[in-house]
């Protein structure tokens, strides 16, 4: 469980592509932290640290990850958002996150503000239901506030700190994110369609 609130970033320093799977060696301040079989949130998706090299560690990406996030498009030199899981024993300053992406979505749109940032993304209209106005949703790893919702797209609002210490800041239009839906909004869903 994780709560969308970036630690730091990472840089890609190496990709491995071994039959369908992908191994990703990960640089960042907190890598040499982590232990072996941690699970770690890297722009939302929750994988296992496999080993730990000087300030990198090295996770992989199976084909169903793979199939359903944007790491398939992964490259040496991206920067990617980290999260260490939730400790029970502190605060849930975001919302409750399982490192399971659901779906990608598409930026489309950009605006600068005085001093903050509005980002609107499209997405696959089957997941209309999953959305409201002022919900919460996971974009690369990093917990948002969703407005102006539609069936197929929605916008977030960066304030300065969450810009400046996410990769939110290296979004431009046309580039894909991963994107989870807010879990307790996933079971009421379920539920409400087994009721009708």
């Amino acid at each position: 469980m994780f709560t969308g609130i970036i630690e730091t970033m990472g840089i890609i320093k190496e990709v491995i592509s071994t039959g369908t799977n992908r191994t990703f060696w990960i640089e960042s301040p907190i890598s040499a932290a982590f232990s072996i079989d941690q699970s770690i949130s890297h722009n939302g998706v929750c994988l296992t640290v496999e080993e730990i090299k000087n300030n990198q560690h090295r996770v992989t990406a199976i084909d169903e990850t793979l199939a359903k996030t944007n790491l398939k498009s992964w490259e040496q030199g991206i920067s990617v958002n980290i999260e260490r899981c939730l400790q029970m024993n502190g605060r849930l300053d975001g919302h409750i996150v399982q490192g399971h992406v659901d779906a990608t979505a598409t930026c489309t749109k950009v605006v600068t503000k005085n001093g903050s940032w509005e980002y609107t993304f499209t997405m696959d209209e089957k997941f209309a239901t999953l959305i409201i106005e002022k919900g919460s949703i996971t974009i690369n790893g990093t917990s948002l506030t969703l407005f102006n919702v539609t069936n197929n797209s929605f916008a977030v609002a960066i304030i300065p700190y969450t810009y400046e210490h996410t990769n939110m800041q290296f979004l431009k239009e046309k580039d894909e994110v991963n994107i989870e839906f807010d879990m307790v909004g996933k079971y009421v869903n379920r539920f409400m369609q087994f009721k009708s």
